[in-house]
């Protein structure tokens, strides 16, 4: 995505151009933290598996008693950060819908 020099001695593309502007590729650290598909199924099955942690287990009997803010402030002290509790929260709301949607 280099831009072409102009050729000139001033200006914001001075320079002489004698290379040929070439995209290098992307880098792998870039991918870090990407999840893979492979990597999506084995911990679905895991969780199918072993099932909800305790402290899982204790914010979905907070949200079904409708303690929304002590299940987040659970979820922060268990996970480090208040991003990470809202997305677990979210998760975990989303296991009660699907629950009830089974009929259990």
């Amino acid at each position: 995505m280099a831009v072409e020099k102009s050729g000139l001695a001033y200006g914001l593309n001075k320079g002489y151009n004698k290379l040929t502007a070439r995209d290098p590729k992307a880098k792998i650290s870039r991918r870090k933290g990407h999840l893979s598909k492979r990597t999506a199924f084995v911990r679905e099955i895991v969780k199918e598996v072993a099932g909800l942690s305790p402290y899982e287990r204790r914010v979905i009997e907070l949200l079904r008693n409708s303690k929304d803010k002590r299940a987040r402030k659970l979820a922060k002290k268990r996970l480090g950060t208040y991003v990470r509790a809202k997305r677990k929260v979210d998760e975990l709301t989303n296991v009660i819908a699907e629950s009830r949607r089974a009929g259990h």
